[in-house]
């Protein structure tokens, strides 16, 4: 299974046709040639391996966002539990 992470644009750099993207306070670069239209600061992306497959609605992206945030806590949490088990 393949998962594509929303993420805020927060720079575009039109010389090397990538953008650098936020994601739960990480940023990336990431590139923009599989894209058919124009990105824009400030917009929401899904991206893939290290390529901005499309956009995606400000709404969407956050709650996107926020289902990853409640799977990381509830990891987090269960390794916790695994490794204090006697």
């Amino acid at each position: 299974m393949c998962l594509a992470i929303p993420s805020k644009v927060v720079a575009i750099n039109k010389e090397t046709n990538s953008a650098t993207l936020e994601t739960l306070g990480v940023q990336r670069e990431a590139s923009l040639d599989l894209m058919d239209e124009e990105v824009s600061i400030g917009e929401y992306v899904l991206l893939h391996i290290g390529y901005i497959m499309s956009k995606i609605d400000e709404e969407d992206a956050l709650e996107s966002i926020k289902l990853y945030q409640q799977m990381i806590e509830s990891m987090e949490d269960e390794y916790v539990d695994e490794e204090y088990r006697v």
